[in-house]
Order: C-alpha cells, then structure tokens, then sequence
C-alpha cells in the first residue's frame, strides 16, 4: 500500500483491535481517516482472511446505495454469518441515517470488530449519546505532524529547512504530495478541501442561511489564530462592517466550525489557582494550510503559525493543551498527557535580551519539576536555570519520550 504509516495512532488503535468496543476515528475531512482505516487493516490486522472482513465507503459507488440503517443491516447479514468472527471498516459514516442503530445491532447480534469514522463530532456524539454511550473509543485524527511531512515529500531532495518552509506555507494535509509543492495547484487544492469541509461540514449540515455573515466570522478567526478575542469583539468588528449579529450567533457559528474540526478552542488555566479560566480563550486551526489558500500570509504571520504547529504537534503525540496563566503573564501552551505534562513558550526569534527575559519568565515562575521549553527558529542554544531552549525544527522532529 502507498502510504505514510502514522504510528502513533496505530500505536494507540492497536490496544483497542479486538475489544468489544467501537472505534471511532474522527478529524477533518481529507485528513487521512480513510487511509487509517486501511492501515489498521493491512498493519494490524494483515493476519485476517478477506472473506472475514467488509471494508465501506460510504461516499464510494458501492456505499452510496446504503443510506440508512436498515440497508447496512441488511448488508451484513446476507454476507456473514452471525457466529463468524468478523471486522467491519465504515468511512464516513453519518451519511448512513440511524446508523447509531446498526452498529447497535452489529455490537450485539454479531462476532465483531468494529472501526468507524466521521467528520462531524456533533453528529457522532448525539449518535453515540443515544445508542452507544460507554461502548466507543475515540481517535481525533490530525493532519501531518513535520516529521511525517518529510517522510511525505522525501522524493523531492530539499533541504530540511527548505521543507519546514513549505510545511509553514502550506500545511500538513496529506494529499499535497501529488503537488510536489507546485504553489498554485498546491493553494488551489487547499481551498477546494475548504470549500468542501465549509459547505457539506458546516453550511449544509447546520442549514445557514446567512452564508456572507458566516464567511465574515470564519475569516475574522482564521485572520486572527493564536490571539485573544471574545464574541463581543467579534460583534463590534461585524458593526464597523456594517453588519449586526448577536453574540449568541457567533458562538453559535464557531461551536459549529469547532464541530466540523475546522478551528478548535484552547481554554486557559490559572496555573497558581489550578482552575479553567471561562475567558480568553484562544483559537487556532485544524490545518494552518487554510490561512494561506485564503490570501493571509503564513510567512507574515509566523510567530502564531509556529504556535499553530506546536499545538497540533502535543496533540498528535496525543496531549491535552492549555493555555497557562501566571498571574499577569502566559504560557503558550500546557499539555498534559496522564501523568506527564510540558510547558511550552514558542517564539519566532529570541532577538535581544528583552525578548529572552520574556519568554522565559512566565515559565520560571511554574514551581513544579515538569519540563520547560521555549521553542525558536534559532540555532544557539539559550537554555538556563533549568528551561530548555529548543530550535522549533528539532523539538518536531523528536520522539516523545512519553508515548
């Protein structure tokens, strides 16, 4: 098979093969669940007889004709035997109405593996509420981490630095390889998964009717990832524009771009308080590519698509993140995993002492013995008093030690 093996998800799917438990890998649309799948497939479970497996898309030619629960019941049962141990891989599938309940059936009627994915969380998880609570695994599938873009783009020869430059510019969806990084074709490509994930993820599904007010809220937030904003300034920027909304209308629409996976939420912490603070929070995107198939300049934007990438670094290594108060000051990023936890400043470049000082002073200040980085593009090392320096590239590139 033609692909980039992604690890660290087949790692932590491959605890769950074979468990009376559903697996559920949700993520963007284009992020490469599919692909898992047929890892999981062909990595994990390559002992398997074909006969004992049915692989659906339900986007495909063949899938397309079972819309609802009672066809993919039917399905099943006129190829498998009930007693027969079987493994069921359905892509996309919301698109199957009731689908919850086939599952159901498939959970307690049938010998079963089971491996599902989607690309809508509300629609997965008021599902799952209803039928399925207490019997799901879930899997948030990112786009690529710059370890697995350079496995990725191998077959072009360039330079790491020449790599992480593209992989700034243009994110980590899989699928750009067939572009060799060809700027137009690349951008293009981007902006149609966008268009895709917007209109079937977002404006179809939650019926928008008001689609100009929506582009204009989505823009001011993807203009602005890494920066700290309310709803409110939101509104009063829409008025300068001469449109009104409410409030609860633009929450409205960004709880449903967080459901879709196009932006997500990071909440701050009070790190001395210990509690989740219910203000400034901060957003970012699922895939910093969009920025710039939109017209903003990654380049020109660098320090919070640096902060961008970080993010979905931690979250691929399979970290919660935070962002970290102390007192008047911030903490880029606290992630947690169990029981290991990093803090995490990320700085483009540490140009002068006043730009050190500040980005190793709110980190000074945490008095616990978890590990500290300031992540930058620069090649010197600038640790002390106990807080890593690490070049950006390199902190990608290395292996979590708590995987």
């Amino acid at each position: 098979m033609d692909y980039i093996t992604r690890v660290q998800y087949l790692n932590s799917i491959s605890r769950f093969v074979d468990k009376p438990i559903v697996k559920v890998l949700t993520g963007l649309r284009r992020v490469g669940k599919s692909t898992l799948l047929e890892m999981i497939r062909y990595e994990l479970l390559s002992h398997i007889k074909d006969e004992h497996i049915l692989f659906l898309n339900f986007e495909s030619k063949d899938g397309l004709s079972i819309n609802n629960a009672q066809k993919l019941v039917n399905l099943v049962s006129e190829r498998f035997n009930k007693d027969d141990r079987i493994y069921l891989f359905f892509d996309e599938i919301q698109l199957v109405s009731e689908w919850e309940k086939a599952i159901n059936v498939f959970r307690v009627d049938f010998n079963a593996d089971i491996y599902i994915t989607g690309s809508n969380s509300k629609l997965l998880s008021t599902d799952i509420s209803t039928v399925l609570a207490g019997r799901t695994v879930n899997f948030h599938i990112q786009p690529f981490t710059f370890k697995e873009y350079k496995h990725l783009l191998a077959h072009l020869n360039l330079t790491e630095q020449a790599l992480f430059n593209a992989f700034v510019q243009f994110g980590g969806m899989p699928f750009i390889k067939y572009f060799d990084l060809e700027k137009e074709a690349t951008l293009k490509y981007l902006m149609d998964v966008y268009n895709t994930v917007i209109v079937k993820d977002v404006l179809e599904y939650n019926k928008i009717r008001d689609v100009d007010l929506f582009n204009r809220i989505l823009r001011f937030v993807i203009q602005n990832i890494g920066s700290t904003f309310s709803a409110l300034s939101i509104v009063k920027f829409l008025k300068s524009e001469q449109r009104k909304v409410s409030v609860d209308t633009v929450l409205s629409y960004l709880r449903m771009l967080e459901e879709a996976f196009v932006i997500q939420k990071i909440v701050r912490e009070d790190l001395i308080g210990k509690k989740v603070l219910k203000v400034d929070e901060k957003y970012y995107l699922s895939d910093h590519g969009f920025r710039e198939a939109l017209g903003y300049s990654n380049t020109q934007s660098i320090e919070k698509v640096l902060e961008n990438i970080v993010l979905n670094e931690m979250q691929s290594r399979g970290y919660e993140v935070k962002i970290g108060k102390v007192n008047d000051l911030e903490v880029d990023f606290v992630a947690q995993k169990h029981q290991d936890k990093l803090y995490i400043q990320v700085s483009y470049l540490l140009a002068s002492p006043s730009t050190i000082e500040r980005e190793f002073k709110s980190l000074s200040m945490i008095n616990d013995n978890y590990p500290k980085y300031v992540l930058s593009m620069d090649q010197l090392d600038f640790s002390h008093d106990g807080i890593i320096h690490m070049n950006i590239i390199d902190f990608l590139k290395s292996t979590d030690s708590n995987s």
